[in-house]
């Protein structure tokens, strides 16, 4: 049996995790496989409520799941950055989830491209460290910053000061990786292409810019695809999202630094037909791992029936591949396609389906597909 801590969150959150539990239900019928499913209040109601975000009971309770299903998070009630920092990223980094693992796969005729290619990619993006460890702040002439870093792989401060000509106000963010951080990260992926019989590994970076923090990238990678005796190709940040959008089918596992990852996962997930069939995982090897749909809460269409659950349901299908049982997560993708080949799909696919017929559709379909 696997625990699952089931974490709807807020707006077409609530909806689209309801119809990945259909789903997983509908597995416990067809397949040997059973799931407990502990449901935990964390989001913007109990924010309002309370001032709680992620809080210390929150974190004992998801130690004891062997995954996270995370719907949402967002409200226009609460300001930006406040829910996510104090619930996601602080998700992240409390339970060391350093790889962000994103499928881009044709869902055809749903993808954009005007030629009809094949292409099923791994894009698996540093979590952790790069340009977005929080390392920022605003300063002017004379003054100096301390900023704690604190990471399951070490405790930094770092401490910045600036003697200038003017007294005009500056910011900065700082972009700092690790050696322990990227030889782990590059570990994985190899080991990812390894699992999936891919014979490459594509590393994404801006090394003949920033010389200095994507050089130990380059190096490390060298160094691991020498030791899984597996392909290296490089690629500039720049040239890597003119190459998705001219021939993704060239790809297999694409590795990226935490920033530039944020950016091309979204140009593969519409490339491969849109939000409402990306998915997400944050991945933690050694503990818990999280698991959500890449589209926000959507407060605007919240309760209406009109959003989309695919992407919800094909999170479900990443959780259950890291938990092992991929043939199950083959079942629930080939009852997505069918549901896709018949329009049983919501209106943002062309379909007249609500959310929950929807839903309805693709559990129906995981007991008949082969």
């Amino acid at each position: 049996m696997y625990k699952i801590a089931v974490v709807p969150g807020d707006g077409i959150g609530q909806e689209v995790i309801a119809e990945g539990v259909k789903v997983l239900n509908a597995l416990e019928e067809t397949a040997d496989v059973s799931f407990s499913l502990d449901y935990l209040d964390i989001g913007s109601e109990r924010y309002l409520r309370t001032g709680e975000l992620l809080t210390e009971n929150d974190i004992d309770d998801l130690r004891k799941h062997d995954a996270i299903y995370f719907g949402a998070i967002g409200d226009p009630r609460v300001a930006p950055g406040i829910l996510e920092k104090g619930i996601l990223i602080s998700m992240r980094t409390t339970f060391d989830q350093y790889v962000n693992t994103r499928p881009s796969k044709a869902w055809h005729p749903y993808t954009p491209l005007k030629e009809e290619k094949d292409f099923d990619i791994i894009f698996l993006r540093e979590n952790t460290e790069d340009f977005y460890m929080g390392a920022g702040s605003r300063f002017s002439n004379g003054k100096g910053v301390s900023l704690d870093l604190k990471r399951k792989l070490y405790d930094a401060k770092i401490t910045v000061s600036m003697e200038a000509n003017t007294d005009d106000e500056f910011a900065f963010e700082i972009g700092m990786m690790s050696r322990k951080g990227i030889e782990r990260f590059a570990d994985y992926c190899f080991k990812t292409a390894k699992d999936l019989g891919k014979d490459k590994v594509t590393a994404v970076d801006k090394a003949n810019v920033c010389t200095s923090l994507y050089g130990m990238w380059r190096e490390i990678f060298k160094q691991k695809s020498q030791e899984y005796g597996i392909a290296l190709e490089h690629m500039y940040v720049d040239a890597m999202a003119m190459a998705l959008v001219r021939a993704p089918e060239r790809f297999g596992v694409v590795a990226c630094p935490n920033m530039f990852g944020d950016i091309l996962t979204d140009i593969g997930a519409e490339i491969m037909g849109g939000l409402g069939v990306a998915a997400s995982g944050n991945i933690s090897p050694s503990g818990v791992s999280m698991f959500e749909p890449v589209h926000g809460s959507a407060p605007d269409i919240a309760g209406q029936g009109k959003a989309n659950p695919i992407a919800a349901i094909l999170a479900a299908k990443l959780m259950i591949d890291n938990l092992g049982r991929r043939d199950l997560g083959i079942l629930i993708e080939k009852a997505v396609r069918k549901a896709m080949d018949n329009k049983d799909l919501t209106a943002d696919m062309g379909g007249h389906l609500s959310t929950k017929q929807t839903g309805d559709a693709i559990a129906k379909y995981i007991s008949i597909v082969e």
